[in-house]
């Protein structure tokens, strides 16, 4: 079987940021790399349910939406894949820094979070996903497309 293209990264040089994972015709999949790989503690699950929730929701009311593909956590528990189609690497960036700042002053209900509208509603912590998302929006702020490229 062939090898997946996110399994080709060497993650023991992987450090948290935001990376290209992989380019399809004209959607870019996003690494958002929260953490870095193989060093615990990784992210807990409820935080990074919400995050998914509230990152979602912003991004698919964003300037943006209609180029959102997917969002979602990556089972490893060290960050999340934003797929986007037709959006420049600068724009796609500054959508994601300015959603994680979002997400880092957040107070309210949690979007999608009631028994109707999610599989596991009561696996949320926003207090961890707001405190998961400033220590993340220290390490991409000032990130610029140049800074895309997986460490070699």
């Amino acid at each position: 079987m062939d090898k997946i293209a996110s399994f080709c990264v060497d993650h023991t040089k992987l450090l948290p940021g935001i990376y290209i994972s992989r380019i399809d015709g004209d959607i870019t999949t996003y690494d958002i790399r929260m953490r870095r790989p193989n060093k615990p503690p990784y992210i807990a699950v409820p935080a990074l349910h919400t995050i998914e929730h509230l990152f979602a929701t912003f991004a698919r009311n964003s300037e943006f939406k209609d180029s959102v593909i997917y969002f979602g956590p990556m089972g490893c528990r060290t960050g999340c894949y934003f797929l986007l189609r037709g959006v420049s690497h600068e724009d796609a960036v500054k959508l994601i820094i300015s959603i994680f700042g979002r997400i880092a002053s957040y107070k309210g209900e949690i979007p999608g979070a009631k028994i109707e509208e999610c599989g596991n509603y009561l696996d949320h912590d926003l207090d961890g996903a707001v405190s998961e998302a400033k220590k993340f929006l220290k390490v991409i702020q000032g990130w610029n497309a140049e800074k895309l490229k997986y460490p070699s």
